[in-house]
C-alpha cells in the first residue's frame, strides 16, 4: 500500500488508519446521540464528512454488552462542500445529504465504502414491481379477458416499466 494513496483508491480500510491521517477540522454538531464534523486526510489533503452516532441495543445480550454501539461514516467532500458546510449554507445530516459514496466501519473495525444509489435503484425496481403486479391482479378481476384486453394490458404494463405511465 502506497503510504500517501487515497483512502478513495482504497477498498477495504482499517479504523486505525483512519484514525492515523484523519484530523478534525470543524465541528458541525453533536448531540449525545450524533455527532457530524469535517475531518482531513493529513497526507493527502482530502477532506471527508465525518458522521458517528450511537445505537442503542434493546435486546444486549451477554454480560459485557453495554448496549451501545458507535457507527462511524465517512463521506468525501468538495472544496465547495467543505466551505458551504462550514458556513451553514448546505444540509450535511443523514440520510438526506448522503446521496453518493461513503465509507461505513463495520464489525470487524475496517471501513468499507458504500453506495447508496444502490438501495434507492432498489426501492425504484421494487415500486415498480408493486404496480405491475396491481395491474395484472386489476385485469384478472376485469371483464377484459379478450385479445385486445390482454394487448391493452401488455402496453400498460410496458409503460409502466419504462416510467411512463398515463392515466
Amino acid at each position: 500500500m502506497n503510504e500517501d494513496q487515497s483512502l478513495q483508491d482504497m477498498k477495504r480500510i482499517p479504523a486505525e488508519l483512519l484514525q492515523e491521517r484523519l484530523e478534525v477540522v470543524k465541528q458541525l454538531s453533536n448531540d449525545e446521540l450524533e455527532l457530524y464534523e469535517i475531518s482531513k486526510d493529513k497526507l493527502t489533503g482530502e477532506h471527508y464528512l465525518h458522521y458517528a452516532y450511537l445505537h442503542k441495543q434493546v435486546a444486549a445480550m451477554g454480560p459485557e454488552s453495554s448496549g451501545i454501539e458507535t457507527f462511524h461514516q465517512l463521506m468525501p467532500l468538495e472544496s465547495d462542500d467543505v466551505l458551504a458546510f462550514i458556513f451553514g449554507e448546505q444540509e450535511f445530516t443523514y440520510p438526506a445529504a448522503w446521496n453518493r459514496s461513503f465509507l461505513r466501519n463495520g464489525p470487524e473495525g475496517d471501513y468499507v465504502w458504500f453506495n447508496p444509489e444502490y438501495t434507492q435503484d432498489e426501492e425504484h425496481s421494487e415500486a415498480i414491481a408493486n404496480e405491475l403486479r396491481e395491474q395484472l391482479m386489476r385485469f384478472k378481476q376485469s371483464s377484459e379477458l379478450t385479445p385486445e384486453g390482454v394487448s391493452k394490458l401488455l402496453q400498460d404494463l410496458d409503460r409502466t416499466r419504462d416510467g411512463n405511465q398515463s392515466e
